[in-house]
């Protein structure tokens, strides 16, 4: 993904609109309060990806940011957000902490915890998302390092600036070909960060064995569509064996196979009821979420939900024609 949006492009009266559209669909739901009036608002952000990192970078007239209790409540993936700060100041508040920005520093939040930026004088700031399962630090860490300011008096803090700043910066690195060597590093780097903040090197290792159980279910979803997809596989993925893989996810209740086989299962039923599927053919989805045999799979997918999956394609057809009729 590749974007740029300027609400110069927009009325005054559509700006603000624009700006929140944008961000919630590409960044995260927010509240975004623009100081200025309408005519007089200026931003302009650019989106793009770095495998599973997320990065937006801004420039604006004065906002203030609000990730409200409810907003938090209802993320389903929290996000571990770095700000760095280019020019300018700002302010970071979560979990009744407030760190104050200066360029050269950066801040981390948490999606699942509401937090308030301020930008009272403007927006010059490179924002990175990360999925809290591939950061990997756990819960307290997290509580402990959000909205505390790293800054350029620790060598780690200022390696990890000067090297997200040039990520954010660099488009060609945001090419796949580079993008999934750079994935792994970053995240590491941002562990060292934290790690070196608090004075524990063994604080890494602990949070990484600690979120284990959930980097392994994420990394199962998302290749979810591997036909290939095995125990062996994904113990190979995460540097253990498949024992441990299995009294690892039995610790969570879930079995390998199982939890691959359901999960599959679930995607078809959702696809197969999408009016958006409605002209591929049944064994054509169940192929694409790993079922290459069609009978077995309409055996599977009838023993799971009661249903044939073209009874549960003809059943949810039947009740979008009778709500598309008109009402007496």
């Amino acid at each position: 993904m590749n974007a740029t949006l300027d609400a110069a492009a927009f009325s005054p009266r559509d700006r603000e609109e624009a700006v929140r559209h944008a961000v919630w669909e590409s960044v995260v739901r927010i509240e975004i309060d623009h100081h200025p009036p309408p005519e007089d608002i200026s931003v302009k952000v650019k989106l793009d990806t770095v495998g599973c990192i997320g990065v937006c970078s801004g420039r604006a007239t004065g906002l203030t940011i609000r990730r409200t209790q409810r907003l938090a409540r209802e993320d389903t993936e929290p996000n571990i957000f770095l700000g760095l700060q280019v020019t300018g100041t700002s302010v970071v508040a979560q979990n009744d902490r407030q760190a104050v920005l200066n360029p050269g520093e950066f801040a981390l939040y948490d999606t699942s915890v509401p937090y308030t930026l301020g930008f009272e004088a403007g927006v010059d700031h490179h924002f990175l998302r990360f999925p809290r399962a591939a950061l990997a630090l756990s819960e307290p860490i997290l509580r402990e390092m959000t909205a505390v300011t790293f800054c350029a008096n620790s060598p780690v803090a200022a390696l990890a600036y000067a090297y997200f700043s040039q990520l954010a910066a660099t488009e060609g690195l945001h090419q796949d070909r580079y993008a999934q060597a750079v994935t792994e590093p970053s995240l590491d780097l941002i562990r060292a960060a934290v790690t070196s903040r608090l004075g524990d090197l063994s604080l890494a290792r602990e949070s990484l064995e600690a979120t284990l159980n959930l980097r392994i279910l994420r990394y199962m979803r998302a290749h979810l569509r591997d036909r290939d997809l095995s125990a062996a596989q994904i113990a190979a993925a995460h540097d253990v064996s498949v024992r441990h893989l299995y009294t690892l996810l039995a610790r969570s209740g879930v079995t390998p196979g199982d939890w691959i086989r359901s999960n599959r299962l679930e995607e078809c039923r959702r696809e197969l009821a999408s009016p958006r599927a409605q002209y591929r053919t049944i064994a054509a989805i169940g192929h694409s979420w790993g079922f290459v045999d069609a009978t077995h799979f309409s055996r599977v997918f009838k023993r799971a939900f009661g249903l044939s999956p073209r009874a549960w394609r003809d059943l949810n057809r039947a009740h979008g024609q009778a709500g598309d009729q008109p009402q007496g």
